[in-house]
């Protein structure tokens, strides 16, 4: 027996769960493609194949959801509507960024439980609630720039804050009752306002709170999103099959992409750990830029003044809570090392 033996027996006990679910999920993939002679189906969406590939590896190694690649392809790129955009991004998710958590527990990465237990609790409700009342009456334009708003915000601040944000190690240590409290109120008004309408996003909101607000190193945030996008996408696709609302085009888009996030998305936890987060957040943030100039110019016929105002503002909006949040976690640190 070679002495790498006992460490490659290690590893895969430690990492049976994630084989387990890619060997179950394969399995299901090609029973349902062979089986049901869906693979016509599958190679006619051969795009959105192709843009999950990148998507995938964002959503491991970053506080974005693979949606919020699959998202403007199919709606900017392939001219499909907002809502099949959504259901795509909650379908493909369930099975990349789940592929993703169980990589993360299994390699036992630090994660924020408190906080998380109570944000995956307000997902929970607010993603539901938020799917039967809310998503239905925004409508797709609005569903649109929201979407380009809330990412257009996230690539600003880390442009302007890279540094900072990739310098903090550990996490700012504050009380359990504001974990619970601020984990719950994510994963609600998160669920509700913005993942129930775009498929994505809930992610990047407690990423920005345990980033500026707690100083939390970008591996605990990071991952930390991850698992939270992961169940609320299984939340938001499992409420969408069970009343039967999804788009009818979202299968073919899902059966075509899922393999590709299955690894696609563990991949980018493992990739990004030996390249460095700060890299991939400057690629991504120059995304994020770009994928809201594309929305305006792709949308500018339909546009209002009222629209434009409310692009610019929430972009606004949302840089001015991120700047407040990261002044009152500059406060709590100090108060720290005193």
């Amino acid at each position: 027996m070679s002495r790498s033996d006992p460490s490659i027996r290690a590893r895969l006990q430690r990492f049976w769960p994630f084989l387990l679910f890619l060997g179950l999920f394969y399995l299901v993939w090609l029973g349902v493609v062979v089986l049901q002679g869906r693979l016509e189906l599958v190679l006619d969406h051969w795009p959105i194949s192709l843009a999950m590939a990148a998507g995938s590896y964002f959503a491991g190694s970053t506080p974005m959801g693979g949606g919020t690649v699959g998202f403007p392809v199919l709606v900017l790129l392939l001219d499909q509507p907002a809502s099949l955009g959504r259901d795509f991004s909650f379908a493909v998710q369930s099975i990349g960024m789940t592929s993703a958590s169980i990589y993360i527990l299994c390699s036992r990465q630090e994660l924020e439980w408190p906080m998380l237990r109570a944000a995956l609790l307000g997902s929970l409700i607010g993603t539901p609630v938020g799917i039967v009342y809310l998503a239905p009456i925004v409508p797709a334009l609005y569903v649109k720039l929201l979407f380009a708003v809330i990412w257009m915000s996230f690539g600003l601040l880390h442009l302007q804050r890279i540094n900072e944000v990739t310098q903090h190690e550990g996490i700012t240590p504050h009380a359990i009752k504001f974990d619970h409290r601020a984990g719950f109120l994510i994963g609600l008004i998160g669920g509700f306002s913005v993942a129930s309408v775009t498929g994505v996003g809930i992610d990047m909101l407690i990423y920005i709170v345990l980033v500026l607000l707690c100083h939390a190193d970008l591996r605990i945030a990071i991952s930390t999103s991850v698992v939270l996008m992961a169940f609320t996408s299984i939340v938001g696709i499992l409420f969408k099959v069970f009343f039967g609302t999804v788009q009818p085009e979202t299968l073919g888009n899902f059966l075509a992409a899922a393999p590709i996030v299955a690894l696609g998305a563990p991949f980018g936890a493992i990739i990004v750990r030996r390249i460095g987060r700060r890299p991939t957040l400057i690629v991504v943030s120059v995304l994020c830029v770009g994928q809201f100039l594309w929305t305006l110019v792709h949308e500018w016929d339909v546009l209002t003044s009222t629209s434009l105002l409310f692009a610019a503002f929430g972009v606004a909006g949302f840089l001015a809570a991120f700047e407040w949040l990261r002044r009152l976690g500059n406060r709590w640190a100090r108060r720290q090392r005193r």
